[in-house]
């Protein structure tokens, strides 16, 4: 996974009228945690800030920050909800070589058997991976599986240094039958013996 880097600023005022401010000046407040170190409090510029989290659990480079290592994970994004603009972000500093727990996405691949539907329960899974090699994603091949399958969290292949956080009885997926081509199937078939 790469790193972005983006410039950081120290943060001096607090409060909602600095918030305010800082916001109108097209920048978003951030805190910066971890490794036992009081919080540090940082604005960071808005446009950048919102194209880097555009990368699920992007790995951020801070410039202009003191304090040691300023690899950070962003950790809880606050949004206006209704205009969608960043208000806040609590980040986590991080080593490489250290372990985080993040949230990765699930992709379904493949092609069920026929008379079957893929039903999805889980989107994404929690796994403890290594800071710096967070996996974009797992992959759920689904190829010829047929209806009355159900493949589990602990089936998945999760990468070298990946390991499962979320329950491994947790259910991601399962493939049921195709109701509506049944009932087509159905209908097709008496409507083709009435017409004998």
């Amino acid at each position: 996974m790469s790193e972005v880097r983006i410039a950081a600023e120290p943060r001096t005022e607090f409060g909602k009228g600095a918030a305010r401010r800082a916001r109108r000046a097209g920048k978003v407040p951030a805190v910066l945690y971890g490794h036992g170190t009081a919080p540090r409090h940082i604005n960071l510029p808005g446009h950048d800030l919102m194209l880097a989290l555009k990368t699920p659990n992007v790995l951020l480079r801070l410039e202009g920050v003191e304090g040691g290592n300023n690899l950070v994970l962003p950790k809880s994004v606050q949004r206006d909800a209704i205009k969608g603009f960043l208000e806040h972000v609590d980040l986590l500093v991080v080593e490489k070589g250290e372990k985080v727990a993040v949230e990765i996405p699930v992709t379904v691949t493949g092609d069920v058997a026929a008379g079957g539907v893929v039903n999805q329960e889980l989107v994404q899974v929690e796994v403890l991976t290594e800071a710096t090699h967070i996996p974009e994603g797992v992959e759920v091949d689904v190829t010829g599986l047929e209806a009355g399958t159900h493949i589990t969290a602990g089936e998945l292949k999760l990468p070298a240094g990946t390991e499962l956080s979320t329950a491994a009885d947790t259910i991601v997926l399962t493939v049921s039958a195709d109701v509506v081509a049944e009932a087509a199937a159905e209908e097709a078939a008496e409507g083709g013996a009435a017409a004998e």
